[in-house]
């Protein structure tokens, strides 16, 4: 997104069914929804999107473009969910320390409520767009404040958010998979999950998100890097509820092949996915249409905000990446975009397996003293399978196994896992649960592959 203070870009720099249901009625009753013969078609994004089991179709809002009454049309006609693009990050809320203020971002909240339109909180904690008595800030003193900001903020706006940006764009581009050198990172590499902790306490029934850009790429090391933090989270009982991907892409060479894959890997962790901030450069039809098919076709992606309105709304409006011209018309992005909501088929998932588990015999490699493991095949089901692995003769092991890629681990169990830079290789230790673990694995289109034991060893 945009550095509101500079225009400059700053990525290389993205349920409530009685909500959504109003939302629908709401419309309906305006006119502007419109239902044809065609059982389930919709002329609008928001309600086409509503109608695909609850999901939203959102865009970021600006507080000083609400007296447009050009902008309001399109939001209030098109729109079922709205994240405000600057009024509720760090220096717009707390511009000095323990001074608050609100008025823009409650200006925008009861305008999306008053049309029964979910809101979605961005950002409660971030390395960017921090007022001056913050970024001068550090150490313990930071964190304190950093999660007096986040109490005060997510609990003004208790019961009106439906989720939180909780932390936003904390990990490094390039190749390291590392958090990004911040401010906040130098408080502690706790500080992401104090700040979900925090946020929960403060509105327990918002769902949580982590928010990032560049982590649409399956194979690369920031996505990586992220999916691991979330399993982590899970895995701990950190609460996180979702994950955004702001998915600003650059055309259509820059929508990976694998988004679908990001998606569903995500989601199989147990927590919704959300594209928080698309916009494509020039918009073209075809790559809009491929990222609502990919969500479509993952339950647990609830829905898709683009980063503006028109063309002259967006941060980057000199590269037309949005569904409206900057007069207003709609695009041929737009059509493709409500075409395949209308047409999007109940997504598949994991829930019913197949009869027979893939054919791969028990993998006994040497071990190092007496110790040995085992592969037995588990459950497959659509683009996924599972695996168990015993080790016996020690109770004090270290097993390594390698992933052939595309495939990917989505899910573990029972072990304490950590893993390669690439993602493919993983070292396993016991975590008290005993000598059997397992993982699920996603096949990334490659059915043939399965795991191998390369290493069992005591210590």
């Amino acid at each position: 997104m945009s550095d509101r203070s500079t225009g400059a870009a700053t990525w290389p720099r993205l349920k409530r069914p009685a909500l959504v249901v109003a939302a629908v009625g709401l419309l309906f009753a305006a006119g502007v929804v419109a239902l044809p013969g065609t059982a389930g078609a919709a002329t609008t994004l928001g309600a086409s999107a509503a109608a695909r089991d609850g999901r939203f179709f959102g865009t970021a809002v600006a507080a000083g473009k609400l007296s447009d009454s050009a902008y309001t049309t399109i939001l209030d006609r098109e729109f079922n969910a709205v994240t405000p693009e600057n009024e509720m990050k760090i220096d717009a809320t707390e511009p000095q320390q323990n001074q608050f203020s609100y008025a823009n971002a409650d200006r925008i909240v009861a305008h999306a409520r008053g049309l029964g339109m979910q809101v979605r909180g961005h950002t409660l904690a971030w390395h960017s767009q921090q007022p001056g008595w913050m970024q001068n800030m550090s150490g313990s003193a930071l964190r304190q404040a950093m999660l007096n900001h986040v109490t005060q903020v997510a609990t003004h706006f208790r019961g009106q958010v439906a989720w939180w940006d909780v932390v936003n764009e904390a990990f490094a581009d390039g190749s390291s998979g590392a958090r990004r050198d911040s401010n906040l990172q130098r408080t502690g590499n706790d500080w992401i999950e104090a700040a979900f902790t925090a946020a929960r306490a403060a509105d327990p029934n918002a769902k949580l998100c982590y928010n990032d850009y560049n982590t649409d790429n399956w194979t690369a090391a920031k996505t990586q890097a992220v999916y691991r933090m979330v399993q982590d989270f899970k895995n701990r009982g950190v609460p996180i509820d979702c994950v955004g991907l702001q998915s600003h892409f650059t055309g259509g060479s820059s929508y990976p092949s694998n988004y679908r894959t990001t998606l569903s890997s995500f989601a199989a962790l147990g927590v919704d996915v959300h594209i928080t901030e698309l916009d494509i450069t020039n918009a073209p039809a075809t790559a809009y249409t491929s990222v609502t098919n990919d969500c479509l076709a993952v339950a647990r992606c609830r829905g898709i905000t683009v980063w503006g309105i028109r063309d002259s709304d967006s941060w980057r409006s000199g590269e037309s990446p949005l569904l409206f011209t900057s007069s207003g018309g709609k695009k041929a992005a737009y059509t493709s975009v409500l075409t395949a909501l209308n047409n999007g088929a109940p997504p598949t998932g994991p829930t019913t397996p197949p009869t027979t588990p893939p054919t791969v015999p028990p993998t006994t490699p040497p071990g190092g003293g007496s110790c040995t493991a085992s592969i037995t095949p588990g459950t497959v089901w659509a683009d996924r399978y599972n695996t168990t692995v015993t080790v016996t003769g020690s109770t004090t092991w270290t097993v390594t196994i390698d992933i052939t890629a595309p495939q990917k681990v989505s899910t573990t169990w029972n072990g304490t896992f950590t893993w390669s830079n690439n993602g493919n290789t993983m070292t396993i230790k016991p975590n008290g649960s005993g000598n059997t673990f397992g993982f699920t694995t996603m096949t990334n289109g490659n059915t043939t592959a399965r795991p191998r034991i390369t290493a069992c060893t005591t210590s």
